[in-house]
């Protein structure tokens, strides 16, 4: 497809059947070899092996306060959860804020802002380390003097 074309399709102008020509009618009839694809059992797959060993971060993006159970049984469950509330009108942002900070306090955890209107809510167990510039550089490792 030239780049008139291109262009022309991206604002809309001519249809984009470009994907047509590379799409197999194998694929679409269903048709099955018999043959089952089976994972090397040596293998595990990246979140079994993350939520075995606590390694999960949950990241949630409420549209309205009925979406503040998610972050609520996420913390519960003792994951990490980033908060990004810049989807939401101001009132519900602060009713999911409050909510958060009940939350926090009912089971210990602590709560953080990291831009505005994203906060990192951390369960009791998880420590969180600080990417303060001024830390850093008491370890001489940038330290040109």
């Amino acid at each position: 497809m030239g780049s008139v074309r291109k262009a022309s399709a991206w604002l809309g102008l001519v249809d984009d059947n470009d994907d047509e020509r590379y799409y197999d009618d194998d694929y679409s009839e269903g048709t099955d070899s018999g043959d089952a694809w089976v994972t090397d059992p040596r293998v595990k797959v990246a979140s079994d092996t993350a939520e075995e060993k606590g390694r999960r971060i949950g990241t949630v993006t409420p549209d309205s306060f009925r979406d503040a159970r998610a972050i609520g049984e996420l913390f519960r469950e003792g994951v990490p959860v980033i908060m990004n509330l810049t989807a939401m009108e101001a009132a519900d942002a602060k009713r999911v804020v409050d909510f958060a900070a009940g939350l926090i306090f009912g089971l210990r955890g602590s709560i953080e802002r990291v831009s505005t209107r994203v906060f990192l809510l951390t369960p009791s167990n998880t420590e969180i380390v600080s990417g303060d510039p001024a830390a850093r550089r008491s370890d001489g490792f940038f330290n040109q003097s």
